[in-house]
């Protein structure tokens, strides 16, 4: 995989099914021994013509494939698409649309979509590390104009009470958290009220580290645990070093994507595509491959159903053995 600098080199390594079994098989097993995922046993046998493993031990479903157990399990597209897939949307500076996809890979668009979903979300971090130092915390309102909707649209917004009649009603809010020099964070919240905004705060900042934040009053609250600046926006953008530029480019970038790329965007999967441009702003100055390798060292444990996706049932997809 070393070779793999560029995505036309990816593309080139992975149209090989070989190149794709050698590195998954280091991925998953870099000591050598292959084990079953269901039962730990290494007493399992390649069959290549039918390109999986058989268990030896009793249990069910013994065969397994280089899929099982990571956010490919069931697919039947195959590695030397699904790979080129992950490479795109995690190098595509503004994403990739699932149209743009299907295109490219010759697979549907509703495919593409759920390929797209399932590489969101190895690209999830899940630190539990919390930040230090000067931190910027910021919301944003995330959502389209109604004249821009169409109709079927526009009428089952309304239904529900979310149409936006200008400003910012109806839209969804994500909240922000970027330590000065460091990563972002970002939530998907119900508002803007204190136990929105600063409950997010205390979970994510360590206690006595520099929050910056704009005027807002619901952040009045943080000068009991934290040393709170406020930038009145209204008056000027920076005060000496106490601003929120850095989320503020961070929203630009993400609302960039939004618009010019995927254009319509559920609230029910919002966190999703937020996660993913958080996760390329945090690793920027990485190559290709870096975080290519990264996003690939997440994949096993994950997994994401159609039913998940589209909300049928209840998403365990964050869970880990």
């Amino acid at each position: 995989m070393e070779s793999a600098l560029s995505l036309q080199e990816a593309i080139l390594f992975f149209s090989d099914f070989e190149n794709c079994r050698k590195f998954m098989v280091d991925l998953r097993w870099p000591n050598g021994t292959i084990t079953c995922p269901r039962c730990g046993s290494d007493n399992v046998t390649w069959l290549a013509k039918a390109r999986v493993w058989k268990c030896y031990a009793k249990h069910e479903k013994p065969t397994f494939t280089l899929k099982t157990g990571t956010i490919f399990e069931e697919s039947p597209i195959p590695l030397e698409k699904w790979l080129p897939a992950a490479w795109l949307v995690i190098n595509c500076k503004n994403g990739i649309s699932s149209y743009e996809l299907s295109r490219d890979l010759k697979v549907t668009q509703k495919s593409a979509w759920f390929m797209l979903h399932r590489v969101r979300l190895a690209m999830q971090d899940g630190s539990l590390a919390k930040m230090s130092g000067i931190v910027e915390a910021d919301e944003t309102f995330i959502g389209g104009k109604a004249e821009f909707m169409n109709n079927k649209t526009k009428a089952r917004r309304l239904a529900l009470g979310k149409l936006p009649r200008g400003g910012t009603a109806g839209k969804a809010i994500v909240m922000g958290l970027l330590e000065r020099h460091g990563k972002a964070r970002v939530k998907v919240v119900a508002g803007r009220k204190r136990g929105h905004v600063v409950s997010q705060i205390v979970e994510h900042v360590r206690t006595g580290s520099s929050v910056f934040t704009d005027e807002l009053k619901s952040y009045d609250a943080l000068t009991a645990k934290y040393a709170h600046e406020v930038i009145d926006h209204t008056e000027a953008y920076v005060r000496n070093n106490v601003h929120t530029n850095g989320l503020e480019n961070f929203w630009s970038l993400f609302k960039r994507a939004l618009k010019g790329t995927y254009v319509s965007v559920e609230p029910f999967h919002l966190q999703a595509y937020a996660d993913e441009q958080c996760f390329r702003f945090n690793n920027r100055k990485m190559s290709d491959a870096e975080r290519f390798a990264i996003v690939m060292s997440q994949i096993v444990g994950r997994r994401l159903t159609y039913d998940e996706l589209t909300g049928k049932t209840e998403s365990q997809a964050v869970t880990r053995p």
